[in-house]
Order: C-alpha cells, then structure tokens, then sequence
C-alpha cells in the first residue's frame, strides 16, 4: 500500500513539474503608450529591412514608430482615414487604403505625399497588395452589401490601370505566388480563387472547409498556400498550391487577423484578438505542422508583424469600453484616448 502511494505522489511530481516547465514561446518584452484620440486601427507593416513599422490609426492616420528605439519617428500628412499601408522601397514608395475609398501614395523615404487618388465611391479600401511578377499593385475595397471590388495601378508611378468587380461580399488580401498567380480569398464564401496576375482572370476555384477565410500567405519554398479562419471553430490550414488539397489542419485561437512566417525558427503565428491569443505553430516540412501553444497578448491585440532576422513579433491594441449590445446582439466598442500601445513580444529559443 505504501509502495502504491509513493508511486502515485511521485508521478504527480513529473507532471507538475513537466507543466513547470512548459516553453513560454513568446514574452512581452517592451510596451510603448502613444498620444491618442478614441481611434481604431487596422494594418501595421514592418518597412524590409528597416526598424521603421508604420500603423494605420484611422483617426489618428499613419503614423511611424521605431521598433528598435521604440519612438515615434514619423507621421504622414494628411493621412487620417489610413487603414492599410503597403510599402515598396525599390520604388521610394508607400501606399495607404484610406477609409474614404481613396488611395494615399508617398515617398517612403522623407513620408512627402505625393498625391491622394480617389477610387472606390462606395464605401473605403481595405488594404493594397503588391504583385512582384507584374509590378502592380491591387486597392481592394472593404465589406459590400454584394460585390467586392478590385482597383489595378503601376507599383512605380500610381497610374491606375484598371478595375474588376468579384461577386463577393468581402475579400481580404490576395498573396502572389511571384510567378504570375494571386491567391484571394472570398471570407464569407469558404473559397479560395487562384487569379491570373496579369488579368485577374479566374484560374482555379477551391472550397475551404471553414466559416471564413481571412489570412493567406503563400509561401514559395513549400509550394503551400497558409490559410487562417475565424468563426466558432477557428483553424489553421495548410493547401497544396498546385492542386488546392488540404495537407494540414490545426486549431488557433479566435478572431484571427494578423498571420506572419517566421522562416528561421520554422514557425507561424497567428494574432486572435477574440481570445487575447497567439498561436504558434511549427512547420518541420510542407505538409508537416504542430500547434505548439496560445500565448496570452492583449485584448483587441489582432493584427502583428514578424522582424524576418529576430522574430520579434509587434502588435498593437488600446483600452476599451464595450456598451450593452445593441438589438442585433452587436455591441461596437469605445477605445480610450491616450490608452494605444504597442507591443514588442520577443520569442523563446527553446524551439
């Protein structure tokens, strides 16, 4: 009898101790509070290989921020309204989806605007998206009652080339494979369309098992397409990009927005700001991926960046005050002034 007890206290030991232990993946390494109005926000992006991360304040416009000496180091003018910013330094340019629908273009090296192209009279864009193979760009528009709307100009110059209308209430960024491919997601659809570059004709059309598509990457060296869903069972998904075959599923936390590759530590994170949570998953081959863990972030900390060399994850978030829901059950938060802050998490080398 006495054998038996010790035996059991002595497993509890290994198992608590084993929880002890449990890799923190990624810890809250700085937090930086700037001047605010109520503003919310949407897209942050990290300039290639600079410390200079820009982040689409709505109210407050674009501002940029130093992720190395955690400053405010610039602000475009005239930017309120901004949403997503996309940046190209081989051209000395930046773009900006503005929620008016117009498209704010500047020199990304002084932030001088250049000039503000009004495009959607609907509603505002979403976000822009560059395709290398063309060296085009693509404007999407936010949500629509039916259509959503794509608007095609020359990376270099700004010159709008074209425009095409999807059947699709809202499509989040497309990711180009580089070689004459875009990959665009219809969120509310369960699809995935494979869109010639040039054209923007349809090439392929693939079902997504689940409630909505939201953030895709293509990552070139796997030939796979990196998928992250929300809804009430939020999943990580890994597609073959050739044939459009689901190789992996993985659950994250909710409200994903933000997803980013890590390529060094062979990983992928996720921001959800339904749960406060990033989920990390490792990647061992193209159809090879384990769910390492959720770390706890922020409340509304949804959208992120990865610095590629340190893997330093950045994401943003400000207080709240959520009012009783309205009667669609829907209750549209209040942010509080002076309370935005960015967050610099720095990951664990264990993996």
């Amino acid at each position: 009898m006495l054998k038996t007890v010790l035996k059991t206290v002595s497993l509890c030991a290994v198992v608590v101790l084993a929880g002890a232990a449990a890799d923190p993946l990624y810890t809250l390494d700085k937090t930086v509070t700037l001047p605010s109005t109520d503003t919310d926000w949407d897209y942050i992006k990290l300039q290639p290989n600079s410390a200079r991360l820009f982040i689409a304040r709505r109210k407050d416009g674009l501002t940029v921020f130093d992720v190395n000496s955690q400053r405010v180091v610039g602000q475009v003018a005239n930017s309120v309204g901004a949403n997503g910013p996309l940046l190209l330094p081989q051209f000395n340019r930046g773009y900006v989806a503005m929620t008016d629908g117009s498209l704010l273009s500047f020199e990304l090296k002084s932030l001088k605007v250049i000039k503000r192209l009004p495009l959607a009279n609907d509603g505002g864009l979403n976000g822009v998206v560059f395709d290398p193979a063309t060296k085009r760009i693509h404007a999407v528009v936010g949500s629509r009652p039916a259509q959503a709307t794509w608007f095609t100009l020359d990376a270099a110059t700004g010159e709008l080339l074209g425009s095409k209308v999807f059947p699709f209430k809202k499509m989040d960024d497309p990711s180009p494979d580089g070689k004459g491919n875009l990959f665009a997601p219809a969120r509310y659809d369960g699809i995935l369309l494979q869109l010639d570059s040039t054209t923007l004709a349809e090439k392929a059309r693939w079902p997504i098992a689940c409630e909505q598509v939201v953030a895709v990457e293509y990552q070139a060296h796997t030939d796979r397409i990196l998928i992250g869903c929300r809804g009430d069972k939020p999943v990580f998904l890994a597609i073959n990009a050739q044939t459009g075959a689901e190789v992996a599923r993985l659950p994250i936390g909710k409200g994903i927005d933000g997803m980013a590759v890590d390529e060094i530590r062979h990983r992928i994170v996720t921001t959800n700001g339904g749960d406060s949570s990033m989920s990390v998953i490792e990647q061992a081959g193209p159809d090879s991926y384990r769910l390492l863990g959720n770390v706890q972030t922020r409340p509304q900390a949804r959208v992120m960046q990865i610095d590629e060399h340190s893997g330093r994850v950045f994401t943003v978030t400000a207080d709240a005050t959520f009012p009783a829901p309205d009667a669609k059950g829907v209750s549209v938060p209040t942010f509080h002034p002076n309370s935005f802050t960015i967050m610099t998490y720095k990951p664990n080398l264990q993996h």
